[in-house]
């Protein structure tokens, strides 16, 4: 199963996101200080079901990527959805 990380930025640098598969919401959380933080926390609630995660910021989907690379590279791969975005956001300027 491949899940998908809807992370969004709220107001004063808190984020916040929701952990979906084939369209049906699993859950979510509110309040996070990072991109970073609401991967860990969304990787953390997931079951054994679930081999990857597809990461989509305000969203853009920068990529699918293996839980074991999840774990491994959590801050590389927060960087890259928000440079990702950046781009496309400002393509569309």
């Amino acid at each position: 199963m491949i899940v998908r990380f809807h992370i969004d930025p709220m107001e004063q640098d808190l984020y916040e996101y929701s952990v979906s598969y084939e369209g049906e919401s699993l859950y979510s959380d509110v309040g996070l200080a990072s991109i970073e933080e609401c991967i860990v926390a969304a990787t953390e609630g997931l079951d054994r079901e679930a081999v990857a995660a597809e990461i989509a910021y305000k969203g853009v989907i920068s990529g699918t990527y293996a839980l074991a690379s999840l774990a491994l590279v959590t801050a590389q791969i927060a960087e890259h959805a928000l440079q990702t975005t950046a781009a496309i956001e400002e393509a569309y300027e």
